[in-house]
C-alpha cells in the first residue's frame, strides 16, 4: 500500500520517516518531489579493457562539483552518476521506491538504470543512475526536481535492515554519488581472528 500525501507527512512528522531537508512544496499526491544535488561521478577514460566485477582496480570515476547557478550538460548516450540534495531515512515499517520524473522522461533522461529501490534501514542521500537517451544533449541544473520518492507500508516491520552487520550492505551513510562496490560481493571480509591466548589453548 503506497502512502498517500497525508500519510507521507504525518510520518515525517512523528519522525519515522526522514527527508531533509523536507519541503512541503514538493508533497505530491503519493510522493515527495526530490532535487539534485550539485555533485555528480563522471566516467574517466582507461586503459583498461573493461570492468570485472570481481576486481577492484581503483577508481574509474571522477567527482565532479558544479558551482550554484551553473549547469551539467549531459550529453546523448551518456551516463553518470547524481544525487539527491535530500538525505533519507527509511523505517522498518516502510519501504521507499525512486522514479524519474515524467517532464524529464519525455526529453530522454533516465534517473535510475536499476536501483530504484530504497530498504528498511537505509540512510544516506540517493545515487542517481542518470542517462541521456535521447538525441540531443540536456542541460541539469543543481536545485531542480530531479526524482519523486514514494514508500510504501509493509506486511509488518522487517526483521533485519539495511546497514545490518548481517548484511552486505555497502552504501549505507552515503553523503553523495558512490560508485559500484559489487566487487565487495566477491571479497567479504574476513572474519576477525580469536585473540591469543599465552597458555595456548583458544578463549
Amino acid at each position: 500500500m503506497f502512502l498517500s500525501d497525508k500519510s507521507f507527512k504525518s510520518e515525517i512528522e512523528k519522525g519515522s520517516l526522514i527527508v531533509k531537508p523536507f519541503d512541503p512544496a514538493c508533497v505530491q499526491p503519493a510522493s515527495i518531489d526530490l532535487k539534485l544535488s550539485n555533485e555528480f561521478r563522471v566516467f574517466k577514460h582507461t586503459n583498461h579493457a573493461l570492468i570485472d566485477i570481481k576486481e577492484n582496480f581503483g577508481e574509474y570515476t571522477e567527482l565532479l562539483k558544479i558551482d550554484d547557478g551553473d549547469r551539467f550538460v549531459l550529453h546523448p548516450g551518456e551516463f553518470v552518476l547524481g544525487s539527491t540534495i535530500e538525505w533519507v531515512e527509511v523505517p522498518q515499517h516502510l519501504v521507499g521506491r525512486i522514479e524519474g520524473k515524467s517532464s524529464l522522461g519525455r526529453l530522454g533522461v533516465i534517473v535510475h538504470a536499476t536501483a530504484g529501490f530504497v530498504d528498511p534501514g537505509f540512510k544516506g542521500k540517493l545515487t542517481l543512475e542518470i542517462s541521456n537517451v535521447g538525441k540531443i544533449p540536456i542541460a541539469l541544473y543543481p536545485g531542480m526536481r530531479i526524482a519523486q520518492f514514494s514508500v510504501i507500508q509493509l506486511t509488518e516491520p522487517a526483521e533485519t535492515s539495511y546497514g545490518d552487520s548481517r548484511l552486505n550492505s555497502k552504501y549505507q551513510g552515503q553523503e553523495g554519488p558512490v560508485e559500484s562496490q559489487i566487487h565487495k560481493n566477491y571479497h567479504p571480509r574476513a572474519p576477525a581472528a580469536a585473540p591469543s591466548d599465552p597458555t595456548g589453548t583458544q578463549r
